[in-house]
């Protein structure tokens, strides 16, 4: 795919009207035919007017219903399927008793039909119609939501299919799509409410004392340790299977909503993640998977065996199977806690064998950011292979109320109780267990710190952000982050075949723009785990009004530095930018990535859409709590 650097003259243009040419006559042949089953239960809308309807219904989702927010009575929304140099109008019509919104996530649109209320429109009013009107300037897979309140948790999300103008150039026999989701039958007030009263509230794989001493977990050496400075290495995400269903395409695990295919086929898969807090672990057990487009935009061709899709991100996927069989396509919760389970067969009421769920990961000292290599770490590693922490009991016992610690959830205090009970019995039956205390006269005073001095363990001081360096739960880690483009996500570091990563990730076209970056601006992801508090830098959206300024058509290099436990896929609106993993003028084009925890991501952009855009994390909590900033894109010569 490509896009003109000329976005404005085209956004400002009609385009190329569809007039009233009817679906078939532009759309591929393939997509035409019932027969090639493209996403069963999804309708699909196209042509220039297109009329949608948001309001409340009821959905069954393995056989339980619960209430829900659709589009046309349909939950994921209807498939629109666009053609590169349309014109679309879109009449969306709000028949909730409250605000809604639609924005178009991925496509490059004028600011005021962007959909964000608040930032680039007022949002639309209960019982009225808003019309969206822009000319379609790209092609690739997209989708569209909600940006009110926990509506797209509720079901408001659908896809967006854009055909190319000139032939694709992923050729295949035929597609699905398959969204992701998660659904909750407690209402997004109430589990925001949860998390904010208890930040754990939905951690049920918390590491338990049969585990500890059975060895399946983290050792009793570590496990206390991790105890005393209150961090839970088993907590990977806010929300989990305890609360939430699996979807595919609206469909639960023991729905298996099922796509047909042909042996021999070209069969091309059109991910979307389009859940509220879940990022995916996808494998197809059987069946390479072979990566051909990412938010949108074609790549070179990647074959690999699984791949981690974050909230909101996109990607086009080939398999061939050529046997008679079904297969289990798999999208397992990061955090292990459940899995969205669809099938690919040959024929309907396929079934194929269902992997068991793996081993939670649990977080490590490299997802809190730290560079224990200057520490002496003691004692060696456990069973994991990971570095002993006894040199940690001493930082935990100096550590004082409101200082920035490195923090996840409190951990169940009748854990810690428990352990240290034990702890006399197991150092005897564990020899070598110490748990020898930090040279407490090597540690200078810091304003920032207390009495302790954290440079030892390179951790990085959050002076700048007052608030969020306010009591328990503060996150303040790693003054060199590392560059984790190059790893896969959590949970996949041991799985034994090839992942998907971000450095695998090559543009098939060269870039629009590959100028040097003008100026460099990092930002920094940061949060308060105890108070469930998020923002950008330390400071919430509601508590500022400023925004991150850039002018026309500058190219800025954003270094995006993770200061927290969690990974959070960042979305930028109206815009593309490349990231930078060293592959030159074919890098990457993306409008969301995951910053995985401790890490940094590095990309360059053009501010090239003039107006005000909403930039935030994607986790729906993480956003409503406050990160989410805005980036101010000023005409060349205008004032400051």
């Amino acid at each position: 795919m490509s896009i003109s650097m000329d976005r404005r003259s085209l956004l400002r243009g009609a385009g190329v009207g569809m007039g009233g040419l009817a679906l078939a006559n532009w759309m591929p042949a393939w997509a035409q035919s019932t027969s090639a089953g493209l996403t069963p239960d999804m309708p699909t809308l196209a042509g220039e007017h297109i009329n949608l309807r948001i309001a409340r219904q009821v959905i069954t989702i393995d056989g339980r219903r619960s209430r829900a927010v659709g589009v046309n009575g349909t939950i994921p929304a209807p498939l629109l399927r666009l053609r590169e140099g349309q014109k679309v109008v879109l009449h969306v019509e709000n028949a909730l008793d409250e605000d809604s919104s639609i924005h178009w996530h991925g496509l490059l649109v004028p600011m005021q039909f962007d959909g964000v209320p608040g930032v680039s429109f007022p949002g639309i009013k209960p019982r009225s119609t808003f019309v969206y009107e822009f000319p379609i300037i790209q092609n690739g897979t997209y989708w569209y939501h909600s940006h009110s309140g926990g509506q797209e948790q509720l079901g408001l999300y659908g896809p967006i299919i854009i055909d190319p103008a000139a032939p694709d150039a992923v050729t295949h026999d035929r597609e699905h799509v398959i969204m992701f989701g998660d659904h909750s039958r407690t209402s997004p007030e109430a589990i925001l409410r949860n998390l904010k009263t208890v930040p754990g509230y939905y951690n049920y794989q918390r590491q338990t004392l049969a585990g500890l001493l059975a060895g399946r977990d983290q050792s009793l050496r570590d496990r206390m340790d991790w105890g005393k400075m209150r961090m839970d290495p088993a907590d990977i995400s806010d929300v989990t299977g305890a609360a939430y269903t699996y979807l595919v395409n609206g469909h639960g695990p023991f729905d298996n909503w099922t796509a047909l295919f042909k042996p021999g086929e070209r069969v091309r898969l059109r991910f979307v993640n389009a859940a509220a807090m879940t990022t995916f672990n996808v494998r197809i057990p059987g069946l390479k998977l072979t990566i051909v487009q990412a938010d949108g935009q074609n790549v070179k061709p990647v074959e690999v065996d699984e791949f981690q899709i974050g909230v909101a991100e996109t990607y086009d996927v080939i398999v061939e199977p050529t046997e008679d069989k079904a297969f289990t396509l798999v999208g397992e919760a990061v955090d292990r806690s459940g899995m969205a389970r669809a099938t690919l067969a040959p024929r309907p009421g396929m079934k194929a064998e269902v992997p068991p769920l793996r081993k939670r990961p649990l977080a490590t000292m490299k997802d809190m950011g730290m560079d224990m290599s200057s520490m002496d770490m003691g004692g060696g590693g456990d069973q994991t292979g990971h570095a002993g922490m006894s040199g940690m009991s001493g930082m935990a016992d100096s550590a004082k109320p409101g200082m920035a610690m490195p923090m996840s959830r409190g951990v169940d205090p009748t854990i810690e109780k428990n352990a240290s009970a034990l702890l006399g019995a197991a150092t005897a039956a564990m020899p070598g267990i110490g748990h020898g205390k930090m040279d407490h006269s090597a540690m200078s005073t810091s304003p920032g710190h207390g009495s302790m001095d954290m440079g030892g363990m390179k951790m990085r001081d959050l002076s700048y952000a007052p608030e969020v360096r306010k009591g328990p739960g503060v996150q303040t880690i790693s003054a060199m982050p590392m560059d984790r483009t190059g790893e896969p996500g959590q949970g996949l570091e041991d799985v034994g075949h090839r992942v998907l990563v971000y450095k695998d990730l090559m543009a098939r076209e060269r870039n629009p723009d590959v100028r040097a970056p003008s100026r460099s601006l990092d930002i920094h992801l940061t949060g308060n785990m105890d108070r469930f508090m998020w923002a950008f830098d330390g400071v919430k959206m509601s508590d500022t009004m400023d925004p991150y300024p850039f002018i026309e058509g500058e190219r800025v290099r954003i270094n995006l530095i993770n200061d927290t436990m969690m990974a959070h896929p960042i979305h930028i609106h109206g815009h593309f930018f490349e990231l930078v993993t060293g592959h030159g003028d074919h890098a990457p084009r993306k409008h969301t990535v995951i910053v995985q925890p401790g890490g940094k991501v590095t990309w360059d952009f053009t501010a090239d859409a003039v107006g005000d855009w909403a930039f935030h994390c994607h986790l729906l909590y993480h956003m409503m709590s406050g990160m989410m900033r805005t980036i101010s894109v000023r005409p060349k010569g205008a004032a400051a």
